[in-house]
């Protein structure tokens, strides 16, 4: 009988020839890694590797300067952090680059990826890789328990992205003024026709808006099974139709009565700061109570989720196939999954996001100091978390999100 620990080694020594068992589908084309992770550490030494990852939050971008400063005095790596708006934005650079024939020297080293980015990249062999064989800290992962950190929105990873942190949509509400949130999509409608203008999203194709239209689509999907598989065009109308028919009951209720919405994640937290909306939603467990830290929501802000689940994945980082600093990224996507930079990333009081890491993986002393770190107020239990809900295939997003735009896009 094969135990847990084997399994989860037979699964990573796949990945290492560039080879998935059949959970996880077909490889992509596989380029010519490094011999060892030593190399790819000796070759670093002096390297710089632009980071680009989204720069809407400054917890995360301060987290980001932090891993710079390790970087440079442990390894040699200088980590220049370039913020996007848009991830997509890195992935046309990628790809400008391919079809202009640049297949080496790109501007681009590593990338803060998953979902239809993820999926693009990989549809159009823009990766490097198969590359988490490479990474030592790979042996504090375990794809039995968390298998989204080889999973992307139902897409094999293949071993071309390095899983960095988890994450799960949760909503806040601030206490003061709504002491029993809704649970339940019927929950929120009648809330917010009962208080026009205190509920909204941000815009999609942010990832947070866009998140929310998914978990819209899944609480009021009776069958779920078909957003596992790619978009059949034929079956998108009945298929979505719930969506749309709650979201035309919902949106003239909405802030600005749906005639606008914010653009962002941070924006849709400023508004419940400044007490113009009455619920909030972020992708990470831990944010209510990292932003009470740093004073960014009130200390009345509470997290709740809807009953039956909400939507949660693995988000990662991934090196492009003509990076410039190939070992120095291999260098940095190491360094973000070490027990380290993982203890420092969970810590409410600095970002909160959740590790990939298997507490049980862990030294003793590693698992103390996960088990000592401050959760904040507003953090809810994993048990209170409850269920997650896996993403639906990327090719539903892409299609829904150009449908809400057609409808409410202003």
């Amino acid at each position: 009988m094969t135990t847990g620990s084997t399994r989860r080694d037979v699964i990573l020594a796949g990945l290492s020839l560039g080879l998935t068992v059949p959970l996880w589908g077909q490889p992509a084309r596989a380029d010519t890694p490094p011999a060892s992770f030593d190399a790819a550490l000796a070759a670093a030494r002096g390297q710089t590797v632009y980071f680009n990852a989204w720069g809407g939050d400054q917890r995360i971008n301060d987290y980001i300067a932090w891993a710079g400063r390790e970087l440079a005095a442990q390894f040699g790596v200088t980590l220049q952090h370039v913020k996007l708006a848009d991830t997509a934005e890195a992935v046309t650079r990628v790809l400008a680059g391919k079809i202009a024939g640049q297949t080496d020297g790109g501007g681009i080293d590593l990338i803060w990826i998953n979902g239809e980015n993820f999926a693009a990249m990989k549809r159009q062999d823009l990766l490097f890789g198969p590359i988490i064989h490479l990474l030592p800290n790979m042996k504090f992962v375990d794809p039995l328990v968390k298998p989204t950190v080889l999973s992307d929105f139902t897409v094999p990873t293949d071993g071309y992205e390095s899983p960095w942190g988890m994450a799960q949509l949760v909503f806040f509400h601030d206490s003061r003024r709504v002491p029993q949130p809704p649970r339940s999509l019927a929950a929120l409608l009648a809330f917010a026709k009962s208080n026009p203008g205190r509920f909204t999203y941000p815009a999609p194709p942010d990832f947070i808006g866009s998140t929310v239209l998914k978990q819209f689509l899944l609480s009021l999907a009776v069958d779920r099974t078909p957003f596992d598989h790619p978009l059949d065009a034929s079956g998108f109308a009945r298929m979505t139709a719930p969506l749309w028919d709650y979201l035309a009951d919902l949106t003239p209720h909405l802030w600005r009565a749906g005639k606008s919405y914010p653009t962002s994640s941070t924006a849709l937290r400023q508004l419940l700061n400044d007490g113009e909306i009455d619920i909030s939603m972020a992708f990470n467990p831990g944010d209510a109570s990292s932003a009470i830290a740093q004073g960014l929501l009130p200390d009345t802000v509470r997290s709740f989720v809807l009953d039956g689940g909400t939507i949660g994945n693995t988000h990662f980082v991934a090196i492009p196939f003509n990076a410039n600093a190939k070992a120095g990224a291999l260098v940095v996507a190491n360094f973000l999954l070490s027990p380290e930079a993982q203890l420092r990333k969970e810590n409410a009081d600095i970002w909160g996001d959740p590790t990939v890491l298997e507490m049980k993986l862990l030294p003793p002393e590693a698992r103390l100091a996960f088990d000592a770190l401050p959760r904040g107020i507003a953090t809810l239990s994993a048990d209170a978390l409850g269920p997650v809900l896996p993403e639906p295939h990327p090719s539903w997003m892409t299609a829904i999100e150009a449908r809400w735009t057609q409808l409410y896009g202003h």
